[in-house]
């Protein structure tokens, strides 16, 4: 069973994903869950808490994958397995990602950890780029500063693309994760080698199976 807590914060991000987190008020949060106002300021005191109570529950199975990255399986297919579970995880905190620049500098702590994230994933690319090279999926040609702009489309493509898709009136379902997913590993297709490039179209292709 939830705890008070807890439903705050799920109801909380219910409704910030609804209609934005700067359309909703710690009043209209009390009202969704009947208790008063004063009540819910007991666990939190401003909606600010809130969100950022949110932002870290969200960043927190981020954080654990970003730690573990180095023991996964390094093949195409994964990498597009990762993508989209990142992806659904973002849908679910979508009311952050369509406000990015707004809310990282409404508070200090989460415009902190998404800078100190940033560096985590940049890194996190440079490896993956790495390890695709010894394993014949990527061309051992490229340059560093290749794989820096490459590690950086990519961070900057995961960060806009719900952003974009929620701009242009798209829906949010399977369908668009696949069709985002497939964008998002596709900018990698010009580096890779015959055999990433197969790999890469045996996974594209099975999805219009």
């Amino acid at each position: 069973m939830k705890s008070t807590k807890e439903k705050i914060l799920d109801n909380s991000r219910h409704l910030f994903n609804e209609q934005s987190y700067s359309s909703v008020t710690i009043r209209m949060i009390a009202k969704s869950l009947k208790m008063s106002s004063g009540n819910l300021n007991y666990h939190f005191r401003k909606r600010e808490e809130i969100l950022e109570a949110l932002y870290f529950e969200m960043t927190r199975e981020f954080d654990y994958r970003l730690l573990n990255f180095p023991k996964m399986e390094v093949s195409i297919n994964q990498i597009k397995i990762e993508i989209k579970l990142t992806m659904k995880r973002m849908i679910d905190y979508q009311f952050f990602w369509t406000d990015l620049f707004n809310i990282i500098n409404l508070n200090d702590n989460i415009k902190t950890h998404f800078h100190k994230i940033y560096d985590a994933r940049f890194e996190s690319y440079i490896f993956l780029f790495t390890q695709l090279k010894k394993n014949k999926l990527m061309k051992v040609s490229i340059l560093d500063w290749e794989c820096q702009n490459l590690a950086e489309q990519m961070i900057v493509y995961s960060n806009t693309w719900l952003y974009s898709t929620v701009l242009y009136g798209g829906r949010i379902n399977e369908s668009i994760i696949e069709k985002k997913a497939n964008t998002l590993l596709s900018i990698l297709y010009p580096y890779l080698t015959v055999k990433g490039k197969k790999e890469f179209y045996e996974i594209i292709d099975s999805n219009k199976r």
